[in-house]
C-alpha cells in the first residue's frame, strides 16, 4: 500500500469521527424550556464536544506531520495505524457516554464513563506512538535519524501514553477536570512533538 492511500483512509475515518461528535448535540426550540436554558444544562455535551474535537483534529494534524517523514508503509505500520483509527472512531462513542454521564448519571456511572473515555484515549496514544516508533525505526535503519534524536522525539511524542491514564484517574474522581486535562495535552500536541520539518 502507497503512504497516500494510507494517508487518504486516514483522513476519511478521522473525518466521519470528528463529524459524528456533533450528532449528540441536541437542542429542542419550542419545547417550554428556554433555548439559553437547553445550552446552560447541556454544558458538558459541548464541552466534551469541544476537548473530543480538538484531541480528534490535533491526532490528524501529527498523522500528516509524522507521515511527511515516512519513506516506506509495511504491513506493521499499517497494522498499527489500523488500531490507531480502531480507538479514534470509539471517541464519538465515549464522548457521549460521558457528557450524559456527568449531565445526568450517578457517580459510579460518571466513573465508568470516564474509564472508557480515559482508557479509548490511552489506547489511541499508545497505538499512535507505535506508528511514530514504526516510522522512525526505519529513519534510523536508513541511517536518515540518528537514534538520540529518535529517543528523545518518541518520548516527547509518547507523553500521551502517560498523561491519559493519569487523567483518567483524575476522571474517576472528577471527570470535569479531566476534560480539562484532556484539553491541556491537545494544547501541548498543538506544537510539533514529532521532530518533523515543517
Amino acid at each position: 500500500m502507497t503512504k497516500v492511500r494510507l494517508e487518504a483512509f486516514t483522513d476519511g475515518v478521522l473525518a466521519v469521527a470528528i463529524t459524528l461528535l456533533v450528532l449528540d448535540l441536541h437542542l429542542e426550540p419550542g419545547n417550554g424550556e428556554s433555548l439559553l436554558d437547553q445550552v446552560l444544562a447541556s454544558g458538558p455535551s459541548f464541552a466534551a464536544y469541544v476537548v473530543s474535537f480538538f484531541v480528534i483534529g490535533v491526532i490528524w494534524v501529527n498523522h500528516h506531520s509524522i507521515f511527511r517523514l515516512a519513506t516506506t508503509v509495511d504491513r506493521v505500520l499499517l497494522f498499527w495505524n489500523l488500531i490507531l483509527l480502531m480507538f479514534v472512531s470509539a471517541v464519538p462513542f465515549t464522548t457521549a457516554t460521558l457528557a450524559g454521564a456527568i449531565a445526568e448519571g450517578s457517580a459510579a456511572d460518571t466513573r465508568v464513563a470516564a474509564v472508557l473515555y480515559g482508557g479509548v484515549a490511552t489506547g489511541f496514544a499508545i497505538a499512535f506512538t507505535l506508528v511514530y516508533g514504526r516510522i522512525t525505526l526505519v529513519l534510523v535503519r536508513t541511517g536518515s535519524m540518528d537514534a538520540g534524536t529518535r529517543r528523545s522525539a518518541l518520548l516527547r511524542f509518547g507523553a500521551g501514553t502517560l498523561f491519559y491514564p493519569l487523567l483518567t484517574v483524575i476522571g474517576i474522581v472528577y471527570a470535569p477536570a479531566m476534560l480539562v486535562g484532556f484539553a491541556a495535552l491537545s494544547v501541548y500536541y498543538l506544537f510539533n512533538q514529532t521532530g518533523a520539518k515543517e
